[in-house]
C-alpha cells in the first residue's frame, strides 16, 4: 500500500479536531513552566534550553531543505518546499522570542560566565567570543542571518505565485547561494555558543556538523509526516506521489547513516587522541544512567532507523513511516539531552524533572505549531507557479520532432524566391 494511494486516515472533519491542540499545549506548558521557574530557576533554564535547541534543529533543517531545492534546481521537492519555507521562517521572530529566557538566564545556565579569564586558560583562549558581549552579539548575528535568508526565500516564493516571473527563480537561487554559507557559519556558531559552551573547556571541530546532521535528520522526518497529512487532506495530492515519498525516505536513510558517522567519528577521534581536555566530556556521559542513554543512542538513534529503512517499499507505507518518524524525533531530543543535561545532573538522568522538560517542549511546540498552521492557511500549500511544478506532477509535454507541413512549404518557397529578391541572378 503506497502512501500516495492510501485514501484512509484523517478526513477534514477529523483534522479539525486537532486545531485546538496547540492552544492546549500552550496552556498546559505555560502552567508547568511557571511552576518550574518558581521551584528551580536553574533547572527551568536547562529544560528551556533543551526544548529550544530541539525546535531550532527542526527550523534550521527545514531552511537547509529549501536552499537545497534551489541550489540543485530540484523538481521532486516542489511539493514540500512551501511548508518547509514556513518552518524556516519560524526562526524569526518566533525562535528569537523563545530565546529570551535563555538570554536572561545565561549567567545561571553557562558556568563560564561567572569565571575570570585571568584564572581560566581555556576561557582566555576563546576571547573575545566567550565574553558576555560576545555571547549576545553572536546571538544577534545568528538570528539576523536566519531572518534575512528565510524571509527572502519565502518572499520571492510567494511573489512567484502572483506572476510566475523567472526573476523570482533567479532571486531565490541568489539568496540560497549566499544563504547556504551563512547557514553553515551561523548554525555552527549557535551550536557552539548555546550548547557546547555549557562545558567551555571542551572543544570539537565536528560539533557544528554534529548538530547539522541531526537538524536535517529530524527535518526530513517532520517533512514526511506533514506532507502525508496535507496529502490526505487534498492539499498536496497533485504534487506528492510515490516518487516524492521515496526520495524523502531515501534522504532520511542517508542522513541516518551520515549522523551516525559523525557521532562515531567525533567519539573515535577523541578516544584515539586520549587527551584529558577532550575525553572528560565523554567520561562524564558514561557515569550513572547516562551510560544507558548512550547505549540507547547507539541502538535507537542509528540501528533502529537504519534497519527499518533498508527496504525500498516501506518508505511508501505511512502506517510504518509515521511511528518511525516520531521515533526519530524522540531520538533527536534524547541526543540533545545527552549533550545538555549531564552538566546539571552529572550522576544520571533526573527523572523527577521530566514534567518540566515536557512543559517547555509543549509550550514551544504549541506556539510554533499555531504560527505554522496560520501561515499554511494564508498561502497556497505548494508553489503554484514553480517552473518545475509540471515535472513534479508528472506532466511532460510532448517534444515536437519535426516542423508542421505548412512551415517547410513556406520555407521552400522563400528559399526558391530568395535569388530573385536579391536584385540579381545568373
Amino acid at each position: 500500500m503506497s502512501a500516495h494511494s492510501n485514501s484512509g486516515g484523517l478526513s477534514p472533519l477529523d483534522f479539525s479536531r486537532w486545531r485546538n491542540v496547540p492552544g492546549y499545549l500552550i496552556g498546559g506548558g505555560l502552567l508547568l513552566c511557571l511552576i518550574g521557574a518558581l521551584v528551580n530557576l536553574k533547572q527551568f533554564g536547562y529544560s528551556w534550553l533543551l526544548a529550544f535547541m530541539f525546535y531550532l534543529s527542526l527550523v534550521l533543517g527545514s531552511a537547509f531543505l529549501v536552499m537545497m531545492h534551489h541550489l540543485f534546481d530540484a523538481s521532486w521537492s516542489v511539493g514540500i518546499r512551501r511548508f518547509c519555507e514556513h518552518l524556516a521562517c519560524l526562526a524569526f521572530p518566533w525562535m528569537a522570542i523563545l530565546f529570551l529566557p535563555i538570554a536572561l538566564l545565561a549567567p545561571k545556565i553557562y558556568p563560564w560566565m561567572s569565571l575570570d579569564p585571568a584564572h581560566d586558560h581555556e576561557l582566555a583562549a576563546k576571547w573575545p567570543l566567550f565574553t558576555k558581549p560576545g555571547f549576545y552579539l553572536a546571538a544577534l548575528g545568528c538570528f539576523g542571518a536566519w531572518a534575512l535568508f528565510s524571509s527572502k526565500l519565502r518572499y520571492w516564493s510567494l511573489k512567484q505565485d502572483e506572476d510566475g516571473s523567472a526573476r523570482c527563480t533567479y532571486k531565490m537561487r541568489f539568496h540560497a547561494s549566499w544563504g547556504i554559507a551563512a547557514f553553515a557559519f551561523s548554525l555552527t556558531l549557535a551550536a557552539i555558543m548555546w550548547m557546547k559552551a555549557l562545558q567551555h573547556q571542551w572543544f570539537s571541530t565536528m560539533y557544528g556538523v554534529y548538530y547539522f546532521a541531526g537538524s536535517v535528520w529530524v527535518a526530513l522526518a517532520t517533512a514526511y509526516v506533514i506532507a502525508m497529512i496535507l496529502d490526505r487532506q487534498g492539499m498536496l495530492q497533485d504534487t506528492m506521489g510515490p516518487e516524492q515519498y521515496y526520495f524523502l525516505g531515501s534522504l532520511l536513510f542517508a542522513f541516518t547513516v551520515f549522523s551516525a558517522y559523525i557521532h562515531f567519528s567525533q567519539y573515535f577521534v577523541i578516544w584515539n587522541a586520549n587527551m584529558p581536555e577532550e575525553t572528560f566530556w565523554y567520561v562524564l556521559r558514561e557515569r550513572g544512567s547516562w551510560f544507558a542513554v548512550g547505549l540507547v543512542l547507539i541502538f535507537g538513534h542509528f540501528l533502529v532507523p537504519f534497519l527499518s529503512l533498508l527496504r525500498i517499499d516501506v518508505k511508501l507505507v505511512f502506517r510504518f513511516m509515521f511511528p518511525l518518524c516520531a521515533w526519530i524525533g524522540l531520538m533527536q531530543y534524547v541526543d540533545l539531552s545527552f549533550n545538555i543535561m549531564p552538566v546539571l545532573h552529572p550522576d544520571g538522568v533526573a527523572l523527577r524533572w521530566v514534567w518540566l522538560d515536557a512543559g517547555c517542549l509543549a509550550l514551544m511546540g504549541g506556539v510554533l505549531a499555531k504560527v505554522f498552521v496560520r501561515d499554511l492557511n494564508l498561502h497556497p500549500a505548494y508553489p503554484v507557479r514553480d517552473p518545475r511544478l509540471a515535472e513534479a506532477m508528472g506532466l511532460y509535454p510532448e517534444v515536437v520532432t519535426q516542423m508542421p507541413e505548412e512551415v517547410p512549404s513556406q520555407t521552400t518557397k522563400l528559399s526558391s524566391a530568395q535569388p530573385h529578391s536579391g536584385g540579381g541572378g545568373r
